[in-house]
């Protein structure tokens, strides 16, 4: 490519990236995707915290049994301890991707603010100068002003692109699997707490009973016991779905909220650092 077609194709990158910056297009898109995943993240933290209300409340529910005349209480709710850990870690990272969602909307809107956009329309500017400019300048003016706006397109630029991309990625491959994963947690927070209110119908034992009272209650017993395997059997399926669809969740706002867009500003990154080092004009 000859020097002036060089020149006229720079010239016209520039004047549109400035039109972009100006305009705002490009950040309303960024702005749009962050404030969907911003939601989804809050929306599926809640959930999790639902679930790991009901478990505690499984937790501390006793259900009495009467073997030989003798009320003893269980708490069948305690075998869905290792599930209540995976849920406080996937709370964890909820809010982890929270907060990087809300990282990037914090510098989505600094990025494009009235300032900033003044500041890289400026070195637009001067690069375009520098780029047709043939009179007298300092021998540092051209490498300068051609780094300083690369610099700033790539800042003004990347949080709303990172945004683009996540979102893309999200509705093209995780979606179907993030509404899935959420509902049937949000069915095992449902079954959890049926379960709950079952065992706290349960009838403790009275200190003064009657004879019959008591006759009923050894009768009973083996029923009790029965119910005692029945409900750590609801329990533990509960606790297998859940555990899987916990999983799936923690892969997914893992890869699209903190994988992917670090990946993507190191692409950037190592991107940028080969442009700096290329000589655009002669």
């Amino acid at each position: 490519m000859s020097p002036l077609y060089r020149k006229i194709t720079l010239t016209l990158v520039a004047t549109v990236l400035a039109v972009a910056a100006y305009s705002g297009t490009v950040d309303s898109y960024g702005e749009a995707y962050t404030d969907k995943g911003f939601k989804r993240a809050l929306v599926t933290f809640a959930v999790a915290r639902s679930l790991n209300g009901v478990i505690s409340v499984a937790q501390g529910t006793e259900v009495a049994i009467q073997p030989a005349g003798v009320g003893i209480n269980f708490t069948p709710g305690q075998i869905l301890d290792p599930i209540n850990d995976l849920i406080e870690r996937f709370s964890w990272v909820m809010l982890a991707s929270s907060t990087s969602l809300g990282l990037q909307k914090m510098l989505l809107a600094i990025f494009s603010s009235l300032s900033f956009t003044v500041l890289i329309l400026s070195t637009l500017l001067f690069a375009i100068i520098a780029l047709w400019y043939r009179g007298r300048q300092p021998t540092w003016f051209r490498p300068v002003a051609y780094k300083a706006a690369l610099l700033m397109v790539v800042i003004r630029f990347c949080i709303p692109l990172v945004a683009v991309a996540s979102e893309g990625l999200f509705h093209l491959f995780l979606e179907e699997q993030y509404t899935t994963s959420t509902q049937r947690i949000e069915k095992t927070t449902e079954d959890i707490a049926r379960i709950n209110q079952h065992a706290e119908a349960e009838k403790p034992v009275k200190a003064d009973e009657s004879l019959l009272e008591r006759a009923q209650r050894m009768v009973d017993s083996a029923a009790s016991r029965m119910d005692i395997q029945a409900y750590i059997q609801h329990y533990k399926e509960a606790a297998a779905d859940a555990s899987e669809h916990a999983i799936n969740l923690i892969v997914i706002f893992t890869l699209q909220t903190i994988l992917l867009p670090l990946l993507l500003l190191w692409l950037m990154l190592q991107g940028l650092k080969r442009a700096l080092r290329f000589r655009f004009i002669g």
